[in-house]
């Protein structure tokens, strides 16, 4: 084995009567969040000593030390299990501490990618006397095992760290889980991201949508149009992300196995872009003159999809993801209808007044644009809903409310792959500890074959902006979005049971406060470590 990552301290020993032990209420993990597809513990319990724990790279693995995501998982998930150790409080064993180590093992060598929508997820982890094992086919599945293990560790009273033997194997129900951050109604800054993707890891969330720009600011700093951010900012200095924190975020994000998909929600939600951007928003008309306001991006000049293809390919080149976000969502069209240049494209185009058609237009080429850039696109359900050529989508994200199952099976049922969001809307009204309404949601829960059923390829939490900045984004977060989390990630019949899962999610919920993410509480109660760092 080849050591990678251990810790020692100095500290005085004390050797404890054996007797001790059963005057102490111990303190086993009440179970994994989100639950292993298969999971089997014993009563039989290992100590741990920071001081002798190590994160090894097994002889046989195809990552050796060097890989950059590991290597910092190690040390990252090392602060994590003994939080206590690097507040410089190193644990006190009753007897003279023993070597412990946790050996990865990976099949496929290739630390320095990306996770995409194909990579594994899948691991296998054994914890038994003196060393557990870890054997993922990617990366991208030992860092959802180390995660896995970092909540198998617990403390006694006496602060001493135990594992119990455990054999799980792991996997995903859905390859695509995801949450949506709106950070165009209120700025949120770089590091309230990356905090946020930290508690994602921990649910083993894997896709962050980045809704980086809408109607009320355009915060994303564009090299190719400088001006969309300068002045459609809330700031052009403050209140922006410049290429370099973009850069930050995904390098960050990846370390996590975390994909960055950016969404450019257009022809409607286009307000700010607009200020940066002369000529590309319609000129909306009143008794047959300009009125001074402008409405969606203008579908009949041949500039906006110009300027639409060099933006698209700046944010193809920035964004690694092969997925991008196209909306097409909530397209008012009482500003085209009133505008006589979009009348007379229309009639050109033989759409008469069908201003479904007009959209379905629009949205074709920008699909085409996004296509050339080796890019494929989601779109929003409403494109679905009036796009002629289905066929030239790929996936469509359902938000609707209503029978949201029913446009699930209809999108599948035209072949296409969906995302579903609308049970997961954690920014609407209603009880905001009511974490039970988004974990009783099941996906696939509509008539349809197998094949369509395949089709879903997972969901989101959306958490919109109107509301939430960075005071209050992590208990509206957390950990309500870890119900969806779990949701997405595990066997359905064996969570089906809510009062199962409280008590594990309580236990989480106090995991996430130590981790330093303030989630709220569920119900009545109180953690061991809950005020602290707050």
């Amino acid at each position: 084995m080849s050591e990678v990552h251990s810790r020692r301290c100095s500290v005085t020993r004390f050797h404890f009567l054996p007797l001790i032990i059963f005057l102490v209420g111990l303190h086993a993990v009440e179970g994994i969040w989100p639950l292993p597809q298969t999971m089997t513990s014993s009563a039989e319990r290992y100590s741990l000593d920071p001081q002798y724990f190590n994160f090894n790279y097994g002889r046989d693995s195809a990552t050796q030390q060097g890989c950059s995501v590991l290597d910092a998982a190690f040390k990252r998930y090392f602060s994590i299990i003994f939080p206590d150790h690097i507040s410089g409080n190193c644990a006190l064993p009753f007897s003279e501490a023993k070597e412990y180590s946790l050996d990865v093992y990976v099949d496929q060598g290739d630390c320095e990618s990306y996770p995409n929508s194909d990579s594994s997820e899948k691991y296998k982890l054994s914890v038994f006397a003196e060393r557990a094992a870890l054997n993922a086919e990617t990366v991208w599945g030992a860092l959802r095992g180390l995660e896995t293990f970092s909540q198998l560790v617990y403390q006694d009273d006496f602060g001493i760290f135990f594992v119990n033997k455990t054999e799980i194997e792991d996997f995903p129900r859905f390859q695509f889980r995801g949450v949506l951050l709106d950070t165009s109604r209120h700025y949120l800054p770089v590091q309230v991201i990356l905090k946020t993707l930290d508690a994602m890891s921990y649910s083993k969330f894997n896709v962050f949508h980045w809704h980086i720009v809408d109607d009320p600011s355009f915060p994303y700093q564009s090299r190719t149009f400088p001006g969309l951010s300068s002045k459609g900012a809330f700031h052009p200095m403050t209140h922006i992300y410049t290429q370099s924190d973009v850069r930050r975020v995904i390098s960050y994000a990846r370390l996590r196995g975390i994909r960055v998909l950016p969404e450019f929600d257009s022809p409607g939600h286009t307000q700010s872009w607009g200020k940066g951007q002369s000529d590309l928003l319609t000129p909306c008309y009143k008794g047959g003159i300009p009125s001074g306001t402008f409405g969606p991006v203008n579908p009949a000049s041949a500039s906006s999809y110009q300027f639409m293809a060099r933006l698209f390919k700046e944010v193809s080149a920035v964004f690694p993801e092969s997925y991008i976000h196209l909306g097409g969502d909530e397209v008012d069209v009482s500003c085209w209808k009133s505008n006589p240049d979009v009348q007379v494209f229309m009639q050109k185009m033989g759409f008469g007044n069908d201003f479904a058609k007009l959209e379905s237009y629009y949205m074709e080429n920008l699909v085409n644009i996004t296509s050339a850039l080796n890019k494929t696109s989601i779109v929003w359900q409403d494109v679905f809903e009036y796009h002629e050529r289905r066929s030239s989508l790929s996936v469509v994200e359902v938000w609707r409310e209503g029978c949201y199952l029913c446009e699930v099976r209809r999108v599948t049922k035209a072949g296409l792959k969906v995302i579903l969001a609308s049970p997961w809307y954690l920014d609407l009204p209603g009880p905001t500890h009511d974490w039970v309404r988004y974990y009783t949601v099941w996906p696939l829960a509509f008539k349809g074959t197998e094949e369509q059923k395949k089709l879903v390829i997972g969901g989101e939490v959306c958490m919109w902006g109107e509301y939430v900045d960075a005071t209050n984004l992590s208990p509206r977060l957390w950990p309500r979005a870890s119900a969806a989390a779990e949701r997405l990630w595990s066997d359905e019949k064996q969570t089906s049971s809510v009062a199962r899962a409280f008590s594990r999610l309580q236990d989480f919920r106090c995991k996430l406060l130590r981790r330093g993410i303030q989630a709220e509480p569920l119900f009545v109660g109180h953690c061991r470590h809950e005020y602290q760092g707050v």
